[in-house]
């Protein structure tokens, strides 16, 4: 089982910066891809960024705001937020897959986080 643990969220000003983390642990916790998607209350879930090795692919709400990296030795991927809006504001969830197509839709990810409340005040 893979586990995806989340961290960073909170509440930001409009502006703002936060940077998000999430670890992968467990058995096949080696996810060729790994990415982020966001729901605001009553939303649907929505692409955020996602990372194949060193190929990403954003929306085009994070493009120029946010970047996606990661960290292959830590199992790690980290979602850096810039220029936070108040429409930002949704629970952040860490996603992986066991191959290394960057997928934008929910059932294309395996494995999903718990989620971290992000808040961006005006």
């Amino acid at each position: 089982q893979v586990q995806l643990v989340e961290s960073g969220g909170g509440l930001v000003q409009a502006g703002g910066s936060l940077r998000l983390s999430c670890a992968a642990s467990g058995s096949g916790s080696n996810l060729y891809t790994m990415g982020w998607f966001r729901q605001a209350p009553g939303k649907e879930r929505d692409f955020v960024a996602a990372i194949s090795w060193s190929t990403t692919s954003y929306a085009d709400s994070a493009k120029g705001r946010f970047t996606i990296s990661r960290d292959n030795a830590k199992n790690t991927v980290y979602l850096q937020m810039n220029s936070l809006k108040p429409e930002d504001t949704a629970v952040y969830y860490c996603v992986g897959r066991a191959n290394y197509d960057l997928g934008s839709t929910p059932d294309e990810y395996h494995y999903w986080g718990h989620g971290t409340q992000v808040t961006v005040s005006s």
